[in-house]
């Protein structure tokens, strides 16, 4: 790296964190003193500086576009928060053979929505804008003196790149000589990108189509059969023109066809709206991963510096994968006993979601990831709605200690009553119980189930039961008509059948035809009474199934709730198919 890049890296990282925007964290600053995020800075700022070689110098992309920018705002954050945290960045140790720009390579700040791209746009009065899509492949700077090619550098850290001058003799979308009529010296950047047949972003995804071109152009040599599986897209021409009419239409002349086709003036928000989805949704000869808007009267390239300019920035596709910190670790206790880890995360957006909570899955795969607080995860999202964990990108150090739940307290059968640390299975129960897998309580869910527990009136699982509408008006917030809709939806229960009745209790699952059998031929009661080998009579039933519903029936209270149901049977339901075993 450069000597001076260290004296822009924090006025550089505060820039991406204006343009960028925070991280959904983070409107306001950590709560925690600088001195507690400096080890977390530190790794984050060593782990980018790893990704930055592997992708400027090695030609690989060790992770996707959405966790790296997703870091990098989260590094600039901190920094924006805190200036002390910044110190050097680590060094990137040039390759042998490189060689330095003759115009450096800006890069390009990425706006995270559509409100930072209208912001961007309004702060660009009276300069024209273009729009172009961001090819996803390897920057490329070209120099041609008296029309012929005499040097071509990989991007490297925008300063100096690797000597690609013999492979790019290999690739025929690279012309060796342009027009005699072409200036004495011509400086092009651009993409060399893997070449796809009517690629369509929204179908085809990224494809692997940088990891492809970025592997040939790492080669120690290449065959023009190789060659001839890259193509070239120019998005700057320092040196050229002033307007950028001018310049697409040489380009266009010299053979650059497709900057030409698919540069296009713009001037509002919605158009760089309709141009991103109509390119995310048709095809294209290459892969892209968002567009890029600039104004066509850029400063003169001898002006540029290696660093994202003010007069062009990227408007990227949503993000699939992103990094978060983890704040804290959470246990949860569902309704079979099953506890589930859930981290609480600096929010982050990921697609267009924000992020503040991910689940670890159970206890047993928590334990294998080992995630704790402070950690940096990367986080995907499955079905494009669900975040889920990928992986632990950094461990913070010391690792800190995790209180948890007791596993062994909690199964299928526990928390049937409210007790001490009964809580959260006793409420999942509730939930299940009202829900459509049980007595299906229209408007009553886990918060009406939690001022009821929180009040006192319930205590044991059928306790609503007894709740009459005077006693649920004295609740905060529940007026008449509320408490009234409530107890009619609670006395709705009695006509429910015994399926119902015995799926809410949380019967373990079984084929519902085999229940129907069941309940068809036998009274509740005697239920309690059959072993596992009544059970496993009935097809789908085998002997796991039959030994958890023989410990179903025979727990004391499970047959303590079904004789209340049973007890309670009145004159008026006499003759009712619909209630439990004529009804309760």
């Amino acid at each position: 790296m450069p000597r001076h890049a260290g004296r822009w890296l924090l006025w550089g990282l505060v820039a991406y964190a204006l343009v960028m925007g925070t991280p959904a964290s983070a409107s306001t600053c950590p709560q925690q003193p600088p001195r507690t995020l400096q080890a977390d800075y530190q790794a984050l700022n060593a782990q980018l500086a790893r990704w930055d070689k592997a992708y400027y110098h090695q030609g690989r992309r060790l992770v996707d576009d959405g966790t790296y920018d997703s870091a990098k705002r989260q590094l600039a954050h901190w920094a924006h928060c805190f200036p002390s945290l910044v110190s050097s960045r680590v060094a990137l140790h040039e390759p042998t053979g490189s060689q330095r720009h003759p115009i450096p390579q800006t890069g390009v700040n990425k706006l995270p929505d559509r409100t930072a791209v209208a912001r961007w746009i309004t702060q660009q009065t009276n300069h024209p804008l273009w729009i172009q899509p961001k090819v996803d492949g390897v920057a490329v700077t070209l120099m041609y003196r008296q029309s012929r090619l005499v040097t071509a550098i990989s991007r490297g850290d925008g300063i100096q790149g690797q000597d690609w001058l013999a492979k790019a003799s290999h690739i025929a979308a690279i012309p060796l000589k342009l027009p005699d009529t072409a200036p004495t010296r011509v400086i092009l950047q651009g993409e060399l990108y893997a070449r796809r047949d009517a690629h369509t972003q929204s179908r085809d995804g990224l494809d692997g189509a940088r990891a492809r071109v970025a592997g040939l152009m790492a080669r120690d040599s290449l065959t023009d059969r190789q060659g001839e599986e890259i193509g070239l897209f120019v998005w700057g021409w320092p040196d050229g023109p002033v307007t950028m009419p001018a310049r697409l239409a040489t380009l266009a002349d010299w053979g650059f066809d497709e900057v030409a086709d698919t540069t296009h003036a713009v001037t509002t928000p919605e158009d760089v709206a309709r141009w991103r989805e109509y390119w995310y949704n048709h095809a294209l000869p290459f892969a892209t991963d968002g567009v890029v808007v600039k104004r066509g009267d850029r400063p003169d390239g001898h002006e540029w510096e290696a660093s994202p300019p003010d007069w062009a920035m990227a408007w990227k596709y949503l993000a699939q994968q992103a990094i978060a910190r983890v704040d804290a670790l959470d246990f949860t206790v569902g309704r079979t006993g099953r506890i589930t880890a859930v981290a609480t995360l600096t929010p982050v957006m990921l697609g267009d979601k924000r992020i503040t909570h991910v689940s670890l899955g159970s206890l047993a795969h928590w334990r294998k990831t080992n995630v704790r607080p402070g950690d940096q995860v990367r986080l995907r999202l499955a079905g494009l709605t669900i975040p889920q964990l990928q992986d632990v990108v950094i461990r913070t150090r010391p690792r800190p200690p995790v209180a948890m739940p007791d596993a062994d307290r909690y199964d299928r059968l526990s928390c049937l009553r409210l007790a001490p640390a009964c809580r959260e299975q006793f409420l999942a129960r509730l939930e299940w119980l009202g829900s459509d897998n049980g007595l299906d309580f229209e408007g009553i869910g886990p918060a009406t189930w939690r001022q009821l527990v929180d009040a006192g009136l319930i205590e044991e699982l059928l306790d609503w039961r007894t709740l009459d509408a005077r006693t649920l008006e004295t609740l905060p917030g529940v007026g008449a008509k509320t408490a009234h809709d409530w107890q009619v939806r609670f006395t709705a229960a009695d006509k429910r059948s015994p399926r119902h009745w015995l799926r809410a209790l949380g019967l373990p699952a079984i084929p519902q035809d085999a229940l129907e059998a069941i309940l068809a031929r036998h009274d509740m009661r005697e239920l309690t009474q059959w072993t596992s080998s009544a059970w496993q009579g009935y097809s789908g039933i085998g002997e796991t199934r039959a030994k958890q519903l023989e410990e179903f029936f025979h727990h004391p209270e499970i047959r303590r709730l079904l004789k209340s149901l049973q007890k309670e049977k009145t004159p008026r339901e006499e003759g009712t198919t619909e209630t439990v075993n004529s009804a309760r």
